[in-house]
């Protein structure tokens, strides 16, 4: 028993019944964080457009690349959390830039609407990664009550998104966009005070790793990072601004990541562990697929709820934008633990599926969401106008898709990677992220190639076209995952 007053992280680990307290406290913080995440991600499109006048091409195109970085960046947050700051600094300066960054939009959004975001870029890649992985940190190597605690966090990340989807739309769109995103800075306040009062109670968890250097050593390399996250912030302005750079940004970072992961693995002597990282990296792979087709959420499809859907929901009229931005959210918080509930009925019949498994299915409910998309062509008027009805059914199997991958991916590579890697293969997790953003935004460009002039009509048909196509591209890929489930399940050894 420890009698220093501190806990230890075998005290933490150490914890009776399903779940450690740790995790409500982790819980809450990442929910005001994904609350102004996700009500930002709502409005970005639909601001672009109806106030700073761009095309739905271009706002497509901006939308992508602002979200590839902050996605991008969880890449470089995770590897100086790993190297130099510790997750609990990285995600204190994190919070901070992103309370600064929507503090700003919320001042002037018209005039600082990309300094501001650039801002929020750099918030989000030292927040996100590193709460996620202190969650992993949480559980013993082999505790199977990993995967129940990842599945209460991403509880946590849809009711933080629930709420700032609705709230953040409603006030941008009823209200005032000043309004918007002051929401959004005040509940990363909320979040933030609550970290800075539950961090104790995290232990060694996240702390530097620099701890055999002198404080005063620590504190040069400590400075350096924040002062090359401050530099960083006009190249992701300039690279917003003028979406052919994010091309030249995104071609690089890919490539310079995978050499680094490459470079790290060699340096693993342990074969089994240089396996598990091949199986993460698969899984890592096919996720770029799922977010491009699933993020077009933010893009195409609130471009398309925003013009091209009744207001009324069975009767009840609500902005068509509160449902693209929050139905999704709401029945991850509603089917989460019906599914759950399922897998451990299935575990104790010796049939619930594989991870791999899991994830194939997860594109095939993707296909059939984007099938439901395509669908509401036919519940159109003479005006282009069609059923929020179907779309919401279409989001209701979006969401079965994303529940099969999402939170067990996020589990599944705390468990195939090292202590020592942790935030780096977390960071390569959102970076993959990036790449699905990036050309979730390219292909929501080329679905939106109608010009401003067209009909409604016009519109609906061009959009749901595109909506059919990728309901192919996911059934393929799902179909294609469950082939090759014996080699990747091979890799991954006793990890299930």
């Amino acid at each position: 028993m420890n009698t220093t007053g501190q806990q230890t992280l075998a005290d933490i680990q150490n914890f009776e019944g399903k779940y450690p307290k740790q995790l409500w406290y982790l819980f809450l913080v990442e929910m005001w964080e994904r609350f102004c995440f996700y009500g930002m991600r709502g409005v970005l499109a639909i601001f672009m457009v109806d106030q700073l006048l761009l095309s739905e091409q271009e706002a497509n195109l901006k939308y992508g690349a602002i979200q590839a970085f902050v996605y991008a960046f969880t890449f470089v947050g995770g590897i100086f959390a790993d190297k130099v700051l510790g997750f609990k600094k990285s995600l204190t300066f994190g919070a901070i830039m992103m309370i600064l960054g929507n503090g700003l939009l919320a001042f002037n959004p018209h005039d600082f609407f990309f300094f501001g975001i650039s801002l929020t870029v750099i918030g989000t890649g030292f927040f996100k990664p590193n709460i996620s992985s202190m969650v992993g940190d949480l559980y013993k190597e082999g505790d199977a009550r990993r995967d129940a605690g990842f599945g209460i966090f991403y509880s946590g990340i849809n009711v933080g998104a629930f709420l700032g989807g609705a709230v953040c739309v409603g006030l941008g769109k009823g209200y005032s966009w000043n309004a918007a995103f002051l929401s959004a800075a005040i509940v990363m306040v909320i979040g933030l005070v609550i970290f800075i009062f539950i961090k104790k109670h995290l232990g060694p968890i996240g702390n530097s790793p620099l701890t055999a250097l002198s404080p005063s050593k620590r504190f040069v390399r400590e400075v350096a990072v924040y002062l090359g996250a401050l530099v960083a912030i006009p190249l992701i302005f300039i690279m917003i601004k003028n979406t052919a750079y994010t091309d030249i940004f995104m071609f690089i970072i890919g490539p310079v990541a995978l050499i680094y992961f490459l470079v790290e693995l060699f340096k693993i002597k342990d074969a089994a562990v240089r396996k598990k990282l091949w199986a993460a990296m698969i899984l890592i792979v096919f996720s770029i697929i799922f977010f491009a087709i699933f993020e077009q959420a933010g893009g195409s499809l609130a471009l398309f709820a925003n013009g091209n859907l009744h207001g009324t929901l069975f009767g009840i009229s609500i902005d068509p934008n509160i449902i693209n931005n929050s139905a999704n959210s709401l029945f991850v918080i509603i089917l989460s633990p019906v599914l759950g509930l399922i897998w451990l009925a299935l575990s104790k019949r010796k049939m619930e599926p594989n991870t791999i498994v899991k994830f194939g299915l997860g594109f095939l409910f993707l296909g059939l969401a984007y099938y439901l998309f395509f669908c509401t062509r036919f519940f159109a008027d003479a005006l282009g106008k069609t059923s929020l009805e179907m779309f919401t059914l279409a989001y209701l199997a979006v969401t079965i898709g994303e529940l099969c991958l999402s939170p067990i991916g996020l589990s599944m590579i705390t468990k195939l990677s090292p202590r020592n890697l942790a935030g780096m293969m977390m960071g390569l997790w959102f970076l993959a992220s990036a790449y699905g953003q990036y050309v979730a935004g390219r292909i929501g460009a080329y679905i939106a190639e109608p010009q401003e002039t067209d009909t409604l009509m016009t519109k609906l048909m061009a959009y749901t076209d595109g909506y059919y196509l990728l309901g192919i591209i996911s059934v393929v890929a799902g179909l294609f995952i469950m082939l090759i489930y014996p080699l990747v399940k091979k890799l991954m050894g006793e990890v299930r």
